[in-house]
């Protein structure tokens, strides 16, 4: 039997010196997407069902095409940070590590796929 005190059972599983920054980027990212996600329902919502052409020269211009690429920055940035937590919560071990790398490779992925439909698209 051992006898340890609740402050040592607790040493080394609290926090890994990072908590705060990531929370506080979780927080910002949330807000930021609070603001985007109207501007681009606005933005894309009167183009849905035009034609093709029309929607080539309605995101040829800057301010259509600059929402919807922080959007997607935003939004994949924002899925890379949350699925991360939950990977983290939930599994353990070098498959919590695989995965979280799988992640964010996707994340990252998707979005410099989206920004590169974008730019060519808007040049």
């Amino acid at each position: 039997m051992r006898y340890l005190t609740d402050r040592k059972r607790a040493t080394g599983l609290g926090s890994a010196k990072s908590g705060t920054a990531h929370f506080w980027s979780m927080k910002v990212s949330s807000v930021a997407l609070l603001i985007l996600v109207p501007l681009f329902i606005f933005t894309f919502g009167p183009i849905l069902g035009q034609p093709f052409d029309v929607v080539l020269d309605y995101y040829a211009r800057p301010f259509p095409a600059i929402v919807a690429a922080l959007t997607l920055l935003v939004g994949f940035r924002h899925f890379a940070e949350g699925a991360q937590v939950l990977i983290e919560d939930y599994v353990h071990g070098t498959m919590e590590k695989v995965l979280i790398i799988l992640v964010t490779c996707l994340s990252y992925g998707a979005a410099a796929a989206g920004l590169f439909a974008i730019a060519r698209i808007a040049l």
